[in-house]
């Protein structure tokens, strides 16, 4: 079976975020057929954390709303600016991915490169937390960056 280099770092990444992030090799499944579904879903995430540490990399320019949903993107924004109110563009997904990597660890020094999948991984596990912290600071105190909430009772008149 022939393998490029691509497909070859894309395997040992993987792997690594499967072994470090997910602990995979700690589950204790019991059967083959639980394993299978536990390592699908495992998948899935080292994936998605891998994806956005090669998209950081090749197109870091493009908006960050290709991998981020709006409420993470300012919730991370507003995180790292210590500002209640994102700004108004997103900023490039090389920057957000660097953001993301400063809250697992990735210091950003001069000569640090870029950060890896285990800094991506623990910043897109706290970044879980920060958008509910942000979205009950929002609500509370100002609703207007929030879409407002829609009437499921239709309003005649």
């Amino acid at each position: 079976m022939f393998l490029n280099l691509e497909s070859y770092e894309f395997a040992i990444l993987n792997h690594k975020t499967l072994k470090s992030g997910c602990k995979i090799e700690a589950r204790q499944l019991c059967t083959a057929k639980r394993l299978k579904a536990c390592l699908a879903i495992d998948l899935v995430v080292a994936w998605r954390v891998f994806n956005l540490a090669k998209l950081g990399r090749e197109v870091p320019d493009v908006p960050c709303t290709v991998f981020f949903e709006e409420e993470k993107w300012k919730a991370l924004a507003a995180h790292k600016t210590q500002t209640a109110i994102p700004p108004e563009k997103p900023p490039g997904l090389g920057e957000a991915m660097r953001m993301t990597a400063s809250l697992g660890g990735f210091i950003g020094r001069k000569g640090d490169g870029e950060p890896g999948t285990k800094t991506i991984w623990i910043g897109l596990q706290r970044l879980e937390d920060i958008v509910l912290g942000w979205k009950v600071a929002i609500s509370t105190f100002a609703p207007h960056p929030l879409p407002p909430p829609m009437s499921r009772v239709p309003s005649y008149g």
